[in-house]
């Protein structure tokens, strides 16, 4: 199994409360906050505009324009101190560190994403669809032929992205449970190293290193039969040697495998539990089926799924004139940003008819998220889905461990054919 590097600056990489009370301007250890982190994101953005000095070594952005100015600024970069640096990996065959695309700098994030856009391509997109559909669709009419309540997260939102992934990169049928497994550890995998005790960071690194077994495992099976899917393009891309190298290709592997199982599966579970929560927006949805894509946007920005990544100024920097000196963290608010009474109208109310417009649901600049259009794909087809059925919200929501990916482990609700 793979370990984790060793890195530099332990205030930053060991758990500590005190480090986080002094680093972020909410408390992640603090149940409600998990719940639910809006209240305290109003009050930071009426207290404080958009931009807050935490510390003297770091700030914090959640303001919509000082976030997207920190996201585009090529100054500001992951770093090697940075304060999710536990989990850059090490290669046990040479020591070598490895970081998944999200976490990685130019030149190296500009040269391996420009190998995987070319998989999420408008015509990838629409060759999906009719796959995407017909395994919503299956999966809901059998979710539904049961008795009682049922979990859509483990009949709905889990398998749903797992079956339209493995269609695209052929992933045997047996890593399912495999990957399913490790989906509620691997919620900490955005965390920084000093919200996690030993023990949480061992689950997440358990988790992790499961994804890059059967990532390594699916490459090498390629190798002498190769074919027409991403794993076997980003093999030929590594046997040419100066693209891609065998590291970087496990680790590239985890990254969307643990995002496709993972991260869409959350934005599913976000979007359904807010329209249970708002039954006069479900009810316009589904008067209005048409209007899909504006609707998962705006599902995005009212529950966003990645609600906070970290930065840090690679050289003097500013924010909107905020001056930023080289080697200080930033931590960067996407859920708060997306509240942002300064970008949006009434930005804490659900609007499904809310003029489609830029949101920070998948991130922004070059870290914009390489899988946002597959990923926004499904959610339409999902919700879409969805309105063939009525369906009524049952025991409490589940939500599972992380403070940096909002995800809802347990949604219980019964289902009820309209046809």
């Amino acid at each position: 199994m793979t370990q984790t590097t060793p890195r530099p600056a332990p205030d930053v990489l060991t758990y500590s409360p005190e480090t986080a009370a002094r680093m972020l301007p909410f408390d992640p250890f603090d149940e409600a906050f998990h719940l639910d982190p809006y209240p305290r994101y109003r009050e930071l953005l009426t207290r404080h505009g958009g931009l807050l000095r935490t510390s003297e070594d770091s700030f914090a952005a959640f303001g919509f324009d000082e976030v997207s100015a920190v996201l585009k600024d090529p100054r500001f970069g992951i770093g090697v101190k940075s304060m999710i640096a536990d989990q850059f990996v090490q290669n046990p065959a040479d020591g070598e560190s490895g970081r998944i695309l999200m976490f990685m700098d130019p030149p190296d994030h500009t040269r391996i994403r420009g190998l995987v856009n070319k998989a999420f391509t408008p015509r990838t997109l629409d060759r999906l669809r009719p796959h995407a559909l017909r395994f919503a669709r299956e999966l809901l009419a059998e979710a539904a032929a049961g008795e009682g309540e049922v979990d859509l997260m483990a009949a709905f939102a889990r398998p749903l992205p797992a079956l339209v992934l493995s269609h695209l990169l052929d992933i045997p049928e047996k890593y399912h449970p495999i990957f399913f497994s490790a989906a509620k550890e691997s919620g900490r995998g955005l965390d920084p190293g000093f919200t996690l005790t030993e023990e949480q960071k061992a689950g997440r690194n358990y988790a992790r290193d499961l994804f890059i077994q059967a990532g390594v495992e699916m490459a090498e099976s390629r190798r002498d039969n190769l074919g027409d899917d991403l794993i076997s393009d980003l093999v030929r891309a590594e046997q040419e040697g100066n693209r891609l190298g065998e590291w970087e290709l496990a680790m590239l592997l985890m990254n969307l495998l643990a995002a496709g199982f993972g991260a869409t599966t959350a934005m599913i579970g976000n979007a359904v539990n807010a329209l249970l929560d708002h039954p006069d927006q479900f009810a316009w949805f589904r008067a209005n089926p048409d209007q899909v894509v504006g609707v998962v946007e705006e599902l995005l920005r009212y529950d966003t799924t990645l609600q906070v990544t970290t930065r840090m100024a690679l050289e003097d920097a500013d924010v909107l004139g905020t001056p930023i000196a080289a080697g200080q963290h930033m931590v960067t608010m996407l859920g708060a940003a997306n509240r942002d009474p300064r970008a949006y109208d009434r930005p804490d109310t659900l609007d499904l008819t809310r003029p489609v417009g830029r949101n920070l649901g998948f991130g922004h600049g070059i870290h914009f998220c390489v899988a946002a259009p597959i990923a926004k794909m499904i959610g339409q087809v999902a919700l879409t889905a969805l309105l063939d059925y009525e369906v009524e919200r049952g025991a409490p929501v589940e939500r599972w461990p992380g403070t940096f990916l909002r995800v809802i482990g347990v949604l219980p609700v019964t289902l009820s054919s309209r046809a």
